[in-house]
This record gives structure tokens, sequence and C-alpha cells, in this order.
């Protein structure tokens, strides 16, 4: 004889279909929040029952309720844990990713994010040398940064110089380029798929870096090589592409729908 389940069961089971009306279900309400009244009916549930969960929901941070229109919508601790979520799901899908570049090139690649006007390196593999900084949790500003290309791409160029300007308000000076060249840089991330760039913060080393895009199409992370020795320039261009087609593929493994046949990783087959 199976047992009854318990009692706290049911009762987190009437919260998540409450937390499923709130998500929308495509509606189009969700924009708006919705009201107590309605969820109950659309639930089929007593209104009193409902408002007793969404003021308990309310309490946990789960939902939250519009001081003007009453209405409630997702609260701010679902976003959170989600945030959080796709963060670790990020750095899981792009290990392989980032290991296999590493050992094509024998440098150091990474995994970053934009955080506000810094870039925030999330995960690192060294190369097979043994010299290797740890940023794995440290961020730069975006002007330092050799995947702050990738990582504006999607910016307008005005948005771009504002953000430059306000990073340092006196003007780029050699140490970090010039505006024309972050926006040559930002021209060929949009037409090439790739940033081949000086990093800024080890001197005499050059970055390659390409975007990486969520299932929405939109440019979540990016991938980074630092590349710590003299390399010709059609070796950084090669690199580019492998570090694209890297980016592409991670991309692709994160929801977003492929556009075509992935073209062979060039790095693999280089001396």
């Amino acid at each position: 004889m199976s047992e009854k389940p318990p009692v706290s069961s049911a009762g987190l089971r009437r919260d998540m279909e409450i937390l499923d009306v709130l998500a929308g279900h495509g509606d189009g309400r969700d924009a708006d929040g919705f009201g107590v009244t309605w969820i109950a009916q659309r639930l089929g549930r007593e209104k009193s029952q409902v408002s007793r969960a969404l003021r308990a929901l309310e309490l946990e941070g789960m939902v939250e309720r519009d001081p003007l229109t009453r209405r409630y919508h997702l609260g701010w601790r679902l976003f959170a844990l989600a945030a959080r979520t796709q963060q670790s799901r990020l750095v899981q899908v792009a290990a392989p990713f980032l290991r296999r570049l590493a050992t094509a090139f024998d440098d150091d690649a990474y995994l970053c994010v934009l955080r506000g006007n810094r870039v925030l390196t999330l995960m690192s593999v060294p190369s097979s040398r043994a010299h290797h900084r740890v940023w794995e949790g440290v961020s730069v500003p975006v002007i330092m940064a050799a995947a702050g290309r990738s990582l504006l791409a999607e910016w307008d160029d005005r948005q771009v110089l504002a953000l430059l300007r306000a990073t340092l308000p006196s003007g780029l000076d050699t140490a970090v380029g010039s505006e024309e060249k972050w926006l040559a840089d930002l021209a060929h991330v949009r037409s090439a798929g790739y940033a081949i760039s000086d990093v800024e913060l080890d001197d005499g080393a050059a970055g390659v870096s390409a975007p990486v895009r969520d299932h929405r199409g939109l440019i979540a992370a990016a991938i980074s090589v630092s590349v710590t020795r003299a390399a010709s320039s059609s070796r950084l261009h090669e690199m580019g592409g492998a570090v694209r087609q890297a980016a592409r593929e991670l991309s692709t493994a994160l929801g977003l729908p492929p556009t075509g046949q992935p073209a062979t990783f060039e790095g693999e087959a280089s001396p």
C-alpha cells in the first residue's frame, strides 16, 4: 500500500501552480502582473486560499506585489536563482571549448561576461607552460580587457564611446589604444566574428576573443585567448577563426539555433 504524500508536498505543488501562472504562459499579460481574483479563477481555487499563499511567497521573495496596481509578479529571488543557474551552466558547458583552445594554441583561454562597465572572468584554462596568472573571479574595466571588444559588439558606437569616456574621463591614451581603434575593433567583431587586440593588462601580449550568444541570439559572454608569444598577423587571424568557431559551437550548445555546418577547427591542425 503506497503512502500518501506529505501535506507539505501538496502545499508546494499548489505554490508551484501559482508561480506557473505568474510566469505568464504566453498570455501577454505578464508585463502588467496578475491579480488575486484572476489567479484564483485560473486555478479554480478559493480567492482567500490563493491570497494567503501569495503573501507567504512574497515574504520569501518568490513573488512581488506592485503597490499601485496590486498585481503580482515573479519575485527577485527567483530571478537571482535563475541568474546563478544560468551562470553555472555557462561555465559547465564552456569548459571543453576552453580546454580545446588552450590545448590547440598552448595559451591561456578564458570565459568572460560583462558586469556593468567591467569584464568578469568566470573561468580560465591554463596553457601547459608554468606561468599562469589566475583571473577567475577577477573583474577589470571593460576598456582594459581583450574580451571587452566582443562583449560590446552589440552596442551602438555612441554608447561605446560614452562608456569609454566615462571609464577614462581624460580620454584614451596609448596604454589602451584610441577611440578610433576601439570602434574599428568592434566593426571587425561584427563583420568577422572575432576581435584581435592588445591585452592592456599584460605587456607584450595580444588577445583574441569572440562573442558567445544565448538562445535569443544576444551576446551573453566572450571566449578569449591570451597570446603571450610573438605571432604573425596571419597566425592571429587563424586563431581568431578558431576562437570564433568555438564561440559559435558554445552558442549552439547554449540553445542558439545553428545557422550552418560547423567549420573546421583550424587551431587543432596548426603546428
